[in-house]
């Protein structure tokens, strides 16, 4: 029997944040984070997969999906900032503990949240979720790192190539085993948003604001070594992104961290949910008591 998921905005520090909610509220949370430029959209099927036995909570970041999208000169648009609204969020729901689900952008917002309230976070699954240098893929992030560095006339068109409709649809389809398994409705949809007036300077700032991610992983790294938090990887083997290697770093701070490497891209789950779903489920299974 499926799971219903009920739809919700909740106004978060002055901002309407949408979010997708489905299982027993008593349950243990999972709250799914998601990555560019995407929303909770790309949980759509794993969320009622996990709901009979879970409390799901998957939300749009500010500047995705259905939640609100200010302009740059209406909000400043950092991860840092984007951390903070997670939180507001969590606390608004009552939230105190949870599995953090990360991936791509979900990452960075992820792990600021449990490098800096590590007891706030039962379990991490990371699906192309980096937190070491390995595994950025040259070809994706040279000229992102580019322009972060010296914004500008010489950087930007090769910034903003990545926004564009046949970028987007790379993300889902490359390095994919099947193309007909993965529906266009995903990247039709994160490209219709993309697309909002003003939007793509949003997505601007936060490629400028990524890197000062990577000055948090030696934080993040130490969080791990300190917890060994339970943790389980789920990567697309043929990301374009974020290549296995950023999977296999996991396990120099944990060395008891849980991989798994999938016939898959960027996007594993619109074509290995099945599979997903099982490793998540037997990992809270052993891990969660």
């Amino acid at each position: 029997m499926t799971v219903q998921t009920t739809y919700h905005t909740a106004e978060i520090q002055g901002q309407n944040v949408f979010y997708r909610e489905a299982g027993p509220a008593d349950a243990p949370t999972i709250v799914l984070l998601h990555g560019f430029p995407a929303s909770s959209h790309m949980f759509r099927e794993l969320i009622p997969a996990l709901a009979d036995r879970y409390h799901v909570i998957a939300s749009d970041h500010v500047g995705y999906g259905q939640s609100s999208a200010p302009s740059v000169e209406e909000f400043g648009y950092t991860f840092d900032r984007l951390t903070e609204i997670t939180l507001g969020l969590l606390d608004h729901l009552g939230v105190e503990k949870s599995v953090l689900y990360i991936q791509d952008y979900g990452a960075p917002i992820g792990l600021k949240i449990a490098h800096r309230h590590p007891e706030r976070v039962l379990a991490i699954v990371t699906q192309s979720g980096n937190a070491y240098l390995e595994g950025f893929v040259t070809e994706f992030w040279e000229p992102l790192f580019a322009y972060a560095k010296d914004p500008g006339p010489a950087t930007e068109p090769a910034a903003r190539a990545v926004l564009t409709a046949e970028a987007t649809k790379w993300q889902y389809t490359n390095g994919v085993s099947d193309a007909a398994r993965v529906s266009p409705d995903a990247w039709t949809l994160d490209q219709a948003l993309l697309d909002r007036p003003g939007n793509a300077e949003v997505q601007l700032a936060l490629f400028q604001d990524y890197k000062n991610n990577l000055d948090e992983y030696p934080a993040f790294q130490e969080y791990f070594r300190t917890s060994q938090v339970p943790l389980l990887a789920v990567w697309g083997r043929y990301d374009g992104i974020f290549g296995p290697a950023g999977a296999e770093a996991y396990r120099r701070d944990l060395p008891e961290a849980e991989i798994h490497f999938l016939e898959a891209g960027h996007f594993a789950l619109e074509d290995q949910l099945d599979t997903i779903t099982g490793y998540i489920r037997g990992f809270l299974g052993r891990v969660l008591h």
